[in-house]
């Protein structure tokens, strides 16, 4: 029946335009029917006419599957821009929907200046998405060289940048830890108890509930930070981030600010040891992610390159 549907005439081409009016016609067939097409087409000639020049099988994969993942890396670089773009514009409304979220990670996120932040980070990271995407996409659907060259050299540089980079910390491991250290010192130093809404305070709170720790090696690194008159004349020592906190996410114990135990308080326990430990929990995840990521980067830049060339072999 499936064979019926479609004209013996177009068995020996398999055309954009064809295809896209079969899957229209024809949806309940159209596994089926797109399988028996492109059987045909190889079994005639070994060769696929798809757009404006003559495909090989791999040219041929490598056309629809660069389209159909930078497709989907568009559709998210489009969410995570337009996200930004929502975010620098009208941070009361996101500030209401996190109130909603019962998430304590979320709610030390919303003041203004880390809203301001984050929006431009998410603008940045959505329109560099959005570009490459645009140049995968519209490469390998237009079949336009310099689209797939620059595509192809922006997914190189961004490898590249990721193995000189796991190369650095495996090689200068002691010297990065040592290094890192002394940024989140610095960092430290910044905290400001007089205004929790601070976008490097925040993120410190966070870090401090979420891993239940206490400055980068212990409590002593805030003696360094910034301290309001209220919390000298009181004598804290410690934030209330350090302190155990209950449901309600306050202290189990007032005076854990003034004398952290370790019954009441993570005062001895750094973030940074338990953020290594974290990491190593979840390294496998790590790992998959990265070999996965790099994969795809790989197959992308292969698959760019061997379009490129097909086109060069088809305009000579």
């Amino acid at each position: 029946m499936i064979l019926r549907t479609i004209p013996e005439s177009k068995w020996d081409k398999c055309s954009t335009t064809d295809m896209l009016r079969y899957m229209v016609t024809f949806p309940k067939y159209l596994p089926t029917c797109c399988f028996l097409h492109l059987f045909e087409s190889f079994r005639l000639n070994g060769l696929l006419i798809l757009g404006n020049m003559v495909y090989d099988c791999g040219s041929c994969v490598a056309k629809y599957v660069l389209c159909a993942f930078n497709f989907v890396i568009f559709v998210v670089a489009t969410i995570v821009l337009g996200v930004g773009v929502w975010l620098l514009v009208d941070k009361s409304s996101f500030v209401e929907i996190a109130k909603i979220v019962p998430l304590d990670e979320i709610q030390v996120f919303t003041s203004v200046d880390v809203i301001q932040q984050a929006s431009y980070i998410l603008v940045a990271v959505g329109a560099f998405m959005f570009i490459i995407s645009f140049l995968g996409y519209c490469g390998a659907m237009r079949e336009s060289r310099w689209m797939l060259t620059l595509y192809g050299i922006l997914l190189i540089l961004i490898l590249a940048l990721e193995i000189a980079a796991g190369v650095l910390a495996i090689t200068y491991k002691s010297k990065a830890e040592e290094e890192t250290k002394n940024i989140l010192k610095q960092y430290i130093s910044h905290y400001n108890s007089s205004n929790m809404q601070e976008p490097l305070t925040a993120a410190w709170n966070a870090l401090q509930v979420s891993l239940k720790c206490c400055g980068v090696d212990n409590y002593e690194d805030f003696k360094v930070a910034k301290s309001d008159p209220t919390w000298i004349s009181n004598g804290y020592v410690i934030p209330a981030t350090c302190c155990k906190l209950d449901d309600n996410k306050t202290p189990i114990d007032m005076n854990c600010m003034k004398n952290p135990t370790e019954d009441n308080s993570y005062y001895q326990t750094g973030c940074y040891d338990e953020l290594i430990k974290w990491i190593i929990t979840n390294l496998n995840i790590v790992i998959i992610t990265a070999a996965v990521l790099a994969l795809v980067e790989l197959l992308g830049i292969l698959f760019a390159f061997c379009l490129t060339k097909k086109i060069n072999i088809y305009e000579k």
